[in-house]
This record gives C-alpha cells, structure tokens and sequence, in this order.
C-alpha cells in the first residue's frame, strides 16, 4: 500500500469520481483546482506509484495519451472513434480462449475495442 498523502488523496478521489477514464493531464487540471500547489510532476509520480502499488490501472492508448481506471479488477474497454470517450465492456475472461486458440500460455491482457459508443450512435439516429 502507498502512503497516503494530501496530494495522492486529492488524485485518488479524483480517479474514483471518475467513470471517463482520465488523463493523466485531466487529472493535473482536476486537481489544480482542488490544490493550487500542486505540480504536474507530482500527479505524474502519484499516478505511477498507484498502479505499482496495484491501487489504480493504467490503460495504454496507442496514438494517445494512457488513461487511468479505478478499478483493478480484470475488463476490457471501447474506445469511441467518434467523441474519444472510453467505456467499459465486460466480456468476461478470455484468457482460456485465446490460450486454446493460439496454443500459447497468456498470462494477462489487456483489450481495447475500438468503434462508435452508444451514446454517439443515439446522437447520429
């Protein structure tokens, strides 16, 4: 467990009340707002002793900026192409899938769809 500063609290609540899957920059902004005194190196360090610590995850976006999850507990996401916007998907684990279709062993994943959410289908009906 990381110790628990000001500055971590601050970053931490943030990410919690934060379904949209937040940059790293977003976060900075968020948390400016909330103390003024707070660096952009120091959310940056934060953000990457919490998912070393197993407390939040970082999701790798090829093209664009990592995103931050509050919850650890294994799912997939969709990008939009349309709004940006990141959701979850869960599909449950396909780990046994791929392992029997690729004859490998895998010992984690990450997936990403990418494709138009809901929200911007509805708005484009």
């Amino acid at each position: 467990m990381v110790k628990i500063t000001k500055q971590r609290q601050v970053i931490l609540d943030i990410i919690r009340a934060d379904s949209s899957h937040p940059t790293a920059d977003i976060i900075y902004l968020k948390a400016k707002k909330k103390m003024p005194s707070i660096a952009v190196g120091t959310v940056y360090r934060n953000l990457n002793l919490m998912c070393e610590a197993g407390e939040i995850r970082k999701i790798a976006v090829p093209d664009a900026a990592d995103r931050y999850d509050k919850s650890i507990i294994p799912h997939d996401h969709l990008i939009c192409s349309d709004c940006g916007s990141m959701v979850d998907v869960k599909l449950g684990d396909l780990k046994p899938l791929i392992e029997e279709r690729s004859g490998a062993r895998v010992h984690s994943y990450e997936l990403c769809v990418h494709g138009v959410c809901a929200e911007c289908l509805n708005k484009n009906q």
